[in-house]
């Protein structure tokens, strides 16, 4: 009987929440297609416009997760209390916390999406997605300083118009200056392209212009071999915001700049944003649940819908706040991560436990 009764509940919830993804995903995307079509170009075309929208999808239904899953929530439930079926359950017996249970198995498989999104598909995507359009906007053209990412090793300075996942530079610029600050060479490079085994970059179609002492001489190379530090995953850290990178990357950079004296509260933010994803989702599906128990239970379906609204850009403008603000007064990233969660989760279960 509670399986079959768990499958019923489980099941309305899960299409809820799908559905609800959807929309939110859909009208963020038409957003970002209206958004990116003042960037139509020559080169940069409205079908690639689309392609650039539908590979920043993965990222768009990460982030939507948590909010699709509190309306989804109010709705699936709200169809169910609207039915008299939670009444029924009540009466039979099914205490609000069985109900929970029962509500959480769906929201589940959403959260373990949510997290193989986050850390295997939106880092790759989502420079992916930022290359292709730079690279379409742009390419092998001559340095654009007003963009692309900017690099210092040493007494080189170095500039790339694209930086594509794996290893692949577009229009890559350096400088070399000498202990003096005067300059000794300047090159550019169409591609350059990294040989992992043997760590180190290969330049393409190279123009290289050398300053000697009363004169310039100037050389072109087919190709040519860049030994560096830098590698495609510090670029990755540079190229994306810290909210883009995966678990594991966010990890190892903390530590670097530890050890490097360098301030990571911003990074530490992020960090733990993504560590308790999971707990994000479950405090708002709970919030959810307990406003179909309590305030909500006898509201119509758009209202719930709007509440679920309401609740969802409130706990991320929360969010949102909390986390500069630890930068700013130096208290633990965890604690600004922690307390809207917690917030909800003790609403919740007040709420709840009024209810039953």
């Amino acid at each position: 009987m509670m399986s079959r009764l768990s499958w019923h509940v489980g099941t309305t919830v899960f299409a809820a929440i799908a559905v609800a993804l959807i929309v939110l995903v859909g009208l963020d995307a038409v957003g970002a297609i209206i958004d990116q079509s003042g960037d139509v170009a020559r080169n940069y075309l409205f079908t690639d416009v689309l392609i650039y929208v539908c590979t920043l999808l993965p990222s768009r239904i990460y982030e939507y997760i948590p909010f699709a899953s509190l309306i989804g929530c109010l709705i699936g439930l709200g169809l169910l209390a609207g039915n008299s079926e939670v009444i029924v359950m009540r009466a039979a017996g099914v205490s609000p916390l069985r109900i929970v249970g029962f509500v959480l198995k769906p929201v589940l498989v959403f959260i373990v999406l949510a997290m193989t999104i986050g850390e295997y598909f939106s880092p790759y995507l989502d420079q992916l997605a930022e290359g292709r359009r730079e690279y379409l906007r742009k390419g092998e053209s001559a340095q654009d300083s007003a963009s692309g990412l900017w690099n210092r090793e040493g007494n080189q300075f170095m500039h790339f118009n694209v930086v594509f996942p794996g290893g692949v530079l577009y229009g890559v610029t350096r400088y070399q200056f000498n202990d003096d600050r005067q300059i000794e060479e300047a090159s550019f490079a169409s591609r350059a392209t990294f040989n992992a085994s043997e760590r180190y970059w290969i330049e393409e179609n190279v123009s290289v212009t050398r300053f000697l002492e009363n004169r310039t001489e100037k050389d072109k190379l087919l190709t040519r071999r860049w030994e560096s530090e830098l590698t495609p995953d510090v670029l990755t850290l540079n190229i994306l915001p810290a909210e883009s990178l995966s678990i594991e990357s966010l990890y190892n950079y903390i530590r670097f700049l530890d050890l490097q004296n360098i301030e990571t509260a911003s990074y530490e933010v992020a960090f733990w944003r993504k560590v308790l994803q999971p707990l994000v989702i479950i405090g708002l599906v709970l919030l959810g649940i307990s406003f179909v128990f309590g305030p909500l239970r006898d509201s119509t379906m758009g209202f719930r819908i709007f509440i679920g609204v309401v609740v969802g850009i409130s706990f991320r403008i929360f969010q949102d706040m909390l986390g500069p603000l630890s930068v700013v007064f130096q208290f633990p990233p965890l604690l600004a991560v922690l307390a809207p969660i917690l917030f909800c989760v003790l609403v919740g279960l007040y709420l709840l436990r009024r209810s039953g």
